[in-house]
């Protein structure tokens, strides 16, 4: 079986980790500047944690603002813990990386899209490129690139 190298699988994961450090930081010395976060994830993740009524409220997805008001801001490996505020009501949340769909900087015309995550966990169906044999002409087989657009983010 050749090699392969899922290139997919990596830059998710590269993603992820620049997401996990930028919210450690903030964690550690506070948001920076006009720096602040829009961070859009699967509520149907197992490992979301969430008020039940804020589930029945957002059954699919929601979006969640990290900027003037936010406390117990804890970033670990898999995920992060953070209380917002849902009408004067605190509310805490476990947010996996694993489950952000988007991360947007408004701020700095920053954001990621996490196109699929069940690609992820399946082998067969995540971007990969192979150890590509030269054809008759010398040439390599070129695979299918997944391209991160940032245009969408943009002001």
């Amino acid at each position: 079986m050749p090699r392969k190298i899922d290139y997919g699988k990596l830059m998710h994961r590269a993603m992820r980790g620049l997401i996990q450090d930028v919210l450690a930081d903030v964690a550690e010395h506070g948001l920076p500047g006009e720096h602040h976060f829009f961070i859009t994830f699967d509520t149907g993740h197992p490992d979301v944690a969430m008020a039940d009524w804020l589930h029945d409220r957002y059954p699919e997805e929601m979006t969640i603002v990290i900027q003037h008001w936010f406390d117990a801001l804890e970033v670990r490996d898999d995920d992060f813990s953070i209380t917002l505020n849902f009408g004067d009501n605190p509310e805490p949340l476990v947010v996996p990386y694993d489950s952000i769909r988007t991360f947007v900087d408004p701020s700095v015309e920053f954001g990621l899209r996490f196109e699929s995550h069940e690609a992820e966990d399946d082998d067969e169906d995540a971007p990969m490129m192979e150890d590509a044999e030269p054809d008759e002409d010398g040439e390599r087989a070129r695979g299918d690139a997944e391209v991160v657009r940032l245009d969408s983010f943009r002001k």
